[in-house]
């Protein structure tokens, strides 16, 4: 058990590509803190961060880029292939992690709290958890994933998914197995009963179908975190709103809450605005703004950011990225009035910072950079 009190911790874990962050992300839409474990062990290895010379001492420093920094790419041919190798580089970054995960569950606000974790029946981790759920998903659709998101060979996907301890293992010391093979919207179903378990009392809500009305640009202002039954009036604001150059569909922006969160932005109880957000491995990243053009900027923006701001600072994100678009990429000083520097990837600093902007920036946005917390999970020491 968590020995937490006031809190229920759910550990999810599962094999490589076979579902878990999705998972993760729908508990987290449902009220859950989570946390990725397995980003926080890329962290434990970081430019100074603790485990940065340790794993130098023991693979080499043939590992380094030409930042400093370890090539993860390097690191993990290296393990993948070498049984030995891999269990060496988990003797040094097993400790570190479980103290981060220790001090995140410590400063979670939330009653449930998930911990993903590839290994996390392996190790230390498991003993802080009151439940345990397993995603499951044939061989054959893990290699699939791998190939088409990670752009391995058929050789390379087999190697990392056959690395792995048997799957049939985890589903026997699982409380619960999700299995995804089918849809988002199977996959939402399956756990959103799993909650219903844990949170009784939560009624269904039937899906948002009501057409949104062009507000006349006076009034109040508020935030609404969006759900998947708000999917329909996602996908009609953000296509009318960005006049067509994105357009979605509610099976879109179904499939894509399995990666991000909306913000919603109201006035006088209709939908005015709306930004697409994640807070992945500590780090906000808002890739979708778009406000109603007859509405004042400098409020609009004030009250959506900060609601994106409020909702991160409860995922307890250190550092918040805005890629954004004209024509509200040409009003720095606006960005500036709501704390944000024009920043370049390579201007952040810190290692997963810039490795969140590279990997999230949008074709032609500009970014915007405001850390949110001084305090960093494992910092530099």
């Amino acid at each position: 058990m968590s020995n937490l009190p006031g809190k229920f911790v759910i550990g999810l874990t599962g094999n490589i590509a076979t579902g878990k962050s999705v998972a993760r992300r729908m508990l987290e839409h449902l009220g859950a803190y989570t946390i990725d474990a397995d980003s926080l062990t890329h962290r434990a290895y970081a430019k100074g961060a603790p485990g940065y010379q340790l794993v130098l001492d023991r693979f080499g420093k043939w590992l380094l880029n030409r930042e400093g920094e370890i090539d993860r790419k390097k690191l993990g041919n290296l393990v993948f292939s070498d049984p030995e190798a891999m269990k060496q580089l988990e003797e040094i970054v097993h400790p570190l992690v479980r103290q981060a995960v220790e001090m995140l569950l410590q400063r979670a606000k939330q009653q449930v709290v998930v911990v993903e974790a590839i290994k996390l029946l392996e190790g230390d981790l498991r003993k802080v958890c009151d439940t345990i759920w397993v995603t499951n998903a044939p061989e054959s659709v893990q290699v699939e994933r791998l190939m088409r998101k990670r752009g391995l060979t058929e050789a390379q996907a087999l190697e990392r998914v056959r690395a792995q301890s048997p799957q049939s293992q985890k589903i026997k010391m699982g409380n619960m197995v999700i299995t995804n093979t089918g849809s988002y919207e199977d996959l939402w179903k399956q756990v959103s009963e799993a909650w219903k378990e844990i949170v009784p009392g939560e009624a269904d809500v039937p899906a948002d179908t009501a057409s949104i009305k062009k507000p006349s640009g006076t009034g109040e202002l508020s935030t609404q975190r969006g759900k998947p039954k708000h999917a329909a009036s996602i996908a009609d604001l953000v296509t009318r709103l960005s006049k067509g150059k994105r357009k979605m569909t509610a099976d879109d922006v179904m499939e894509s809450f399995g990666d991000k969160a909306y913000m919603l932005l109201h006035m006088d109880g209709q939908a005015v605005g709306v930004a697409g957000w994640q807070v992945e491995n500590l780090v906000t990243r808002t890739t979708d703004i778009y406000i109603e053009d007859n509405l004042d900027p400098d409020r609009a923006l004030d009250t959506l950011i900060k609601g994106v701001e409020t909702a991160s600072g409860e995922l307890q994100s250190e550092a918040s990225l805005m890629f954004v678009l004209e024509p509200l990429a040409g009003q720095e000083a606006l960005w500036q009035k709501l704390g944000y520097d024009k920043r370049t990837p390579d201007g952040l600093g810190v290692q997963a910072w810039q490795e969140a902007a590279l990997e999230a920036a949008p074709a032609g946005s500009v970014l915007f950079f405001k850390q949110l917390r001084q305090d960093r999970v494992l910092r530099p020491i």
